[in-house]
């Protein structure tokens, strides 16, 4: 079956009466309460709950291997290959399906803010949430841009079919496949709405790169003098905290591009993590969540009506979707120039890696390529003590190329537009977790703060012995012991063990990356 095939069943389907073409908010939420699909929150949020999917299902998402992608997908455990047959008889499954609601629903608007490089989509769910929540995080389109709509990539989410594994060829009852050729993305058996962001996000690092385009899994914001920043980090390093800062505007919290133009969010609203969410820890996502807004798997009292953030019972993964808008501090369009830094964000539980550090070209293409963090003792079943993560450039579940094209993205882009890139420490001092301390977050601002204003540009450093990192000796607001992490261990000789230790793990994580040129590694990697 063909695109042009695939375009005129779903055109047959989208026709019916019981479809419902880009609803407003208003309309959606009534949706949503009259099809007993959520509750109203006391904020005005529509809370929604997934059953027993309550996070993303990697080993339930496919690309269907087509000639036209065939040799340049990486395929592997993150990009699992399916057929054009499989892909195109769960379809035609999946629209008879949908034939038989009582209602569907169809939101029409973009990925991509700048409007050279957007991407058109159109998302059509069997639930009045996910509509909600595919107008809320994609960009939502004028009047006027909707009279000339042409979508070029569609979602098709029905959570209430479940695929027979023995009949339709997956692993299990879910699934979350790609068509490049079909230009479709077919998810089926999950109700996360999670799935329908991140699959969009792939589509983008495959379609990207393809216009000389970096897609990157970060957040960024600008300064009063229009300097950019980009934040990268994996979950619990601190990446929506830091980029919060009610000094600059907010560009966008978890996807970008950088064009030749500069940069520019790909998504128009906010997916953001709310467990132990308070207002005095994060005002401006618990000021978000209000009418339009969705909640997803939060405990909600039956009578109050009110969000218990504190509450994990359903999972600890809580979200929040609102659009950029219910945020004060914003650049709106969401796109900036270049960028002038770069902050690479970790959470070293072994306490050996420098608070702050700054990188040459080959240490942050060889930190990207990592993408380091430690999961702590007590977060997972099993783990008693922590252990090294690392997930290629900060997003691999998301990445149908090899990590090695956005690798060299990165460098490029680093050498044409001078950008001083910084590896931050979150994580513990003077010890590993249970030992040391966590980093003071007023360090951590200080540290950030000084490497956005330039004043680590020129000042003085130290070679980091066994990191081979550059750790500035002066800090403004931080004590000068603070910076190196060997003075902060009573005991050397277990600091030098400990170091030794992560330093191996690196370099073991970076066998799998075979055809990266050795200088990445040599120049850029542990040196001892």
């Amino acid at each position: 079956m063909n695109s042009v095939s695939i375009s005129n069943q779903l055109n047959e389907l989208l026709k019916s009466n019981h479809v419902h073409v880009q609803l407003s908010v208003p309309q959606l939420v009534e949706k949503v309460l009259t099809r007993n699909e959520g509750v109203l929150t006391s904020t005005g949020a529509v809370r929604a709950t997934t059953g027993k999917y309550t996070g993303r299902s990697p080993k339930d998402k496919y690309i269907v291997d087509e000639a036209s992608n065939r040799d340049k997908i990486d395929w592997g455990s993150v990009n699992q290959p399916i057929s054009e047959e499989v892909f195109d008889k769960l379809y035609n499954k999946v629209l008879n399906y949908l034939k038989e609601k009582d209602e569907l629903f169809v939101f029409n608007g973009f990925a991509g803010a700048d409007k050279k490089h957007r991407l058109a989509i159109q998302v059509v769910n069997e639930y009045a949430w996910h509509n909600l929540f595919a107008h809320q995080l994609f960009i939502r389109p004028t009047e006027e841009e909707l009279l000339d709509h042409k979508s070029e990539f569609t979602v098709i989410s029905a959570p209430t079919f479940k695929a027979d594994p023995s009949v339709d060829g997956t692993k299990s009852e879910t699934f979350i496949i790609v068509s490049f050729e079909r230009r479709t993305v077919l998810i089926g058996g999950t109700e996360y709405a999670g799935e329908m962001k991140k699959s969009i996000f792939s589509v983008m690092n495959y379609l990207l790169p393809e216009n000389n385009i970096f897609p990157m899994h970060c957040s960024a914001n600008v300064g009063l003098e229009g300097d950019v920043a980009l934040f990268f980090g994996l979950s619990g390093t601190g990446k929506t905290t830091l980029s919060a800062d009610e000094n600059r505007r907010l560009i966008g919290d978890d996807e970008h591009g950088w064009s030749p133009n500069g940069v520019f969010n790909i998504e128009g609203g906010c997916y953001a993590k709310c467990i132990n969410l308070s207002h005095e820890k994060e005002p401006q996502i618990f000021d978000a969540i209000r009418f339009g807004s969705v909640l997803e798997n939060v405990v909600v009292n039956n009578e109050s009506r009110i969000a218990d953030y504190d509450d994990g019972t359903l999972t600890e993964n809580t979200r929040a979707a609102y659009p950029l808008q219910a945020i004060d501090n914003i650049v709106d369009p969401s796109v900036a120039g270049h960028p002038n830094t770069i902050i690479f964000l970790t959470a070293d539980a072994f306490g050996v890696l420098p608070p702050i550090s700054k990188l040459s070209k080959e240490q942050a293409m060889f930190h990207f390529l990592s993408g380091y963090t430690s999961k702590l003792a007590g977060t997972e079943r099993g783990i008693t003590s922590p252990q090294a993560t690392f997930s290629t450039c900060f997003g691999s579940p998301f990445l149908p190329l090899a990590a090695t094209r956005y690798a060299e993205m990165l460098g490029e882009k680093i050498d044409e537009h001078n950008v001083n890139v910084y590896l931050v420490n979150t994580g513990w001092s003077g010890g590993e977790y249970g030992v040391g301390s966590r980093m003071k977050l007023s360090y951590t601002r200080a540290m950030v703060q000084a490497a956005l204003v330039g004043e680590l540009n020129n000042t003085e450093t130290v070679k980091d012995s066994i990191f081979g990192l550059e750790i500035p000796l002066h800090v403004p607001g931080v004590p000068d012991d603070v910076l190196q992490p060997n003075k902060t261990w009573a005991d050397q000789a277990a600091y030098e063990v400990k170091a030794k230790e992560l330093a191996a793990k690196f370099k073991e994580n970076f066998k799998k990356f075979s055809n990266v040129p050795s200088e990445i590694e040599e120049k850029g990697g542990p040196i001892a």
